[in-house]
């Protein structure tokens, strides 16, 4: 798979993303608490941009109807079937890449 450079590791800090373009798809790229996180930049539900806007610590914890612990997500209000597409960030040196 290709990889589109996003930025040297150095020029990003704490709670940085920037947005990148590959081919015809934009990627939102974060770095949050020594994490990359990746995601595409086309909401699902209404076709505007995702990763643009304010960053909402929101995450829900998924219970079972048997109230068993089934993990955490984030997911679309309107339809909890639709997810972002995640994309895998590599870091070589001090070169952060994403893979589109």
């Amino acid at each position: 798979m290709p990889e589109c450079f996003v930025a040297k590791a150095s020029e990003m800090h704490d709670g940085d993303r920037r947005i990148v373009v590959a081919g015809n798809t934009e990627i939102g790229v974060f770095y949050k608490d020594g994490a990359y996180f990746a995601y595409s930049n086309h909401c699902l539900h209404s076709g505007g941009p995702a990763c643009e806007g304010i960053m909402i610590n929101r995450v829900v914890d998924v219970i079972a109807p048997d109230r068993t612990y089934q993990g955490q997500t984030g997911e679309c209000v309107g339809d909890r079937r639709l997810r972002l597409k995640k994309f895998e960030v590599v870091r070589r040196g001090d070169d952060v890449f994403v893979v589109a």
